[in-house]
C-alpha cells in the first residue's frame, strides 16, 4: 500500500517554514486562514501537523496567500513574499 501524506522530514520543514512566514508577517492563525481562504480551525491543525496528507490545492493557496510558489515553502531560505505585512514593507527576508 502506498505512503500517503508527506515523509515526516518534510512535512517538519513545511510546517516550520508556515509558522516562520506568518510570524513574520505578524499575523495570528486566523488572520492568515483568512488570507489563505481556508478554516481557522483546518489551518490551525495544519500548522499543529495534525493534517499531514495536505493537497495541492491547499498547498498552493497557503503559497498565493503570500505570492510565492509552492516549492518556495520548502526553499532552504525563508521566501522573499510579495504580500504586505500587517506592519512592514512588503517583501520579507
Amino acid at each position: 500500500m502506498p505512503a500517503r501524506g508527506l515523509k515526516r522530514p518534510t512535512l517538519t520543514r513545511l510546517l516550520n517554514r508556515l509558522k516562520q512566514l506568518r510570524q513574520a508577517h505578524r499575523l495570528t492563525q486566523e488572520a492568515f486562514a483568512e488570507r489563505a481562504g481556508i478554516s481557522y480551525k483546518y489551518y490551525q491543525q495544519v500548522e499543529a501537523g495534525r493534517k499531514p496528507d495536505l493537497r495541492l490545492s491547499t498547498l498552493e493557496r497557503l503559497a498565493a496567500a503570500y505570492g510565492i510558489e509552492v516549492h518556495e515553502l520548502l526553499a532552504p531560505a525563508l521566501p522573499r513574499t510579495r504580500v504586505k505585512s500587517r506592519s512592514r514593507e512588503s517583501r520579507v527576508r
